[in-house]
């Protein structure tokens, strides 16, 4: 934590907390936006379904391989230069989208915008650390994940309009004005939390020595690092596959899209808002137990209402909800339990953490989805199979270790 934190940051923790999600929306936001459009997309440039799958899936191996270094650049260099020059090239490769006349340039700045969105979210997770106590750090993180829910409701919300009316390159156009936006008030009213006797040294045999330590040498990290990027494929699953799940399957049109974008958001915000009241209240172990608990009983009744019934919109949004909202009850306390492994490399920690959860996305936009996403049973399947991905590591670590989160923050 940074001595002089109360300093960097005289204003409210809301006010905070707004920034840094607004600085994460990126992330979400460029996915969300553009996937109403899909159908349009592929027809305008004369691309097949699996060619326009391979877009989020350059996003998100863009994003899983810049996460690597994301964090070890804001533990060097500081965290305000790694945030701007990401939104930076954020905005560039934003105008690159929407210049594009094939799928192939498509692909390409696609890739680009994921090397720079995760700059935000593996940053401010960071921030947050060097300004708060444990328990205060995790209400500001739960603060951060109600608002940034926004975003990814109001994303195809936005998409479905621009598409309709203005055409796919102005959903790109969109996200450009949104980098310059974003990178002027990051300009103006993000502080630098990283104190300069903090900084670490950037090289690569350094860098390579601190990801040994944090996988190689404590397997406690790689565990937390699954228990929380792994089951979020479980809903994340849902969004990927939304063309085909909310256009084939329930019968929705592209602007009717947000209603299964604002039900799991909505479960996001309620889970992000009950972790906050439980911080430092009850053990995180506790919690984390309540989250996996709520996502296990769903999966399982998701899976089963899909082998016995037909899909249908009255019921189908409603199961991918509530697993949002166990996600979100339990994953600001493992992303802090992450985070406190190794206090002098917060940002290495939050950014070899980012590169597990969206490694695992990439395998399940280019890999899985494109396999399941014709079928409502496969879907429920997979979303099951990827918690217990989790909630075996989140077990085993438990076992292994049973001290990790005994006591609040």
């Amino acid at each position: 934590m940074n001595p002089n934190a109360a300093e960097l940051w005289p204003g409210p923790r809301w006010a905070l907390a707004v920034l840094l999600a607004v600085l994460g929306m990126l992330g979400p936001f460029s996915i969300d936006t553009y996937i109403p459009a899909f159908a349009g997309m592929t027809q305008s440039l004369g691309a097949t379904p699996v060619q326009m799958q391979q877009t989020l899936s350059a996003y998100l191996f863009g994003f899983a391989f810049m996460n690597l270094f994301h964090g070890a650049m804001a533990d060097s260099f500081g965290r305000r230069p790694v945030v701007l020059w990401g939104i930076a090239m954020f905005t560039l490769a934003s105008a690159g989208c929407a210049l594009s006349q094939s799928v192939g340039q498509l692909v390409f700045f696609r890739a680009m915008q994921g090397l720079s969105t995760g700059a935000g979210i593996v940053v401010s997770r960071a921030v947050i650390r060097d300004l708060f106590p444990p328990a205060q750090a995790q209400q500001v993180m739960s603060q951060v994940t109600i608002y940034f829910g926004v975003a990814p409701a109001l994303a195809p919300i936005v998409g479905g309009w621009l598409f309709v009316h203005l055409g796919w390159h102005s959903i790109f156009w969109f996200l450009t004005a949104v980098g310059v936006l974003l990178w002027t008030v990051n300009f103006k009213f993000l502080p630098e939390t990283l104190a300069p006797e903090a900084r670490q040294p950037f090289e690569v045999r350094d860098l390579l020595r601190g990801y040994w330590q944090l996988v190689g040498s404590n397997p406690r990290f790689l565990l937390l690092a699954l228990a929380s990027g792994v089951p979020f494929n479980g809903m994340f699953l849902y969004v990927l596959a939304a063309p085909a799940f909310l256009g084939e399957h329930l019968g929705l049109a592209p602007t009717q899209f947000f209603w299964f974008f604002v039900l799991t958001i909505s479960g996001i915000m309620a889970g992000a808002w009950l972790s906050g009241r439980l911080a430092g209240k009850i053990a995180p172990k506790r919690q984390i137990r309540h989250g996996f608990v709520i996502m296990l009983v769903t999966a399982l009744l998701n899976l089963a209402a899909n082998l016995l019934l037909p899909a249908h919109v009255s019921w189908a949004l409603f199961p991918i909800a509530l697993f949002a909202f166990g996600w979100a009850l339990m994953v600001p306390v493992v992303t802090l339990l992450v985070l406190d492994l190794y206090p002098e490399r917060r940002g290495m920690a939050s950014s070899l953490q980012a590169f597990v959860g969206s490694t695992a996305n990439g395998l399940v936009a280019g890999v899985i989805a494109p396999l399941v996403m014709h079928s409502t049973p496969a879907l429920a399947a997979v979303s099951l199979g990827m918690l217990c991905i989790g909630l075996f590591a989140w077990l085993y670590l438990h076992h292994r270790w049973p001290e990790i989160g005994r006591t609040p923050g």
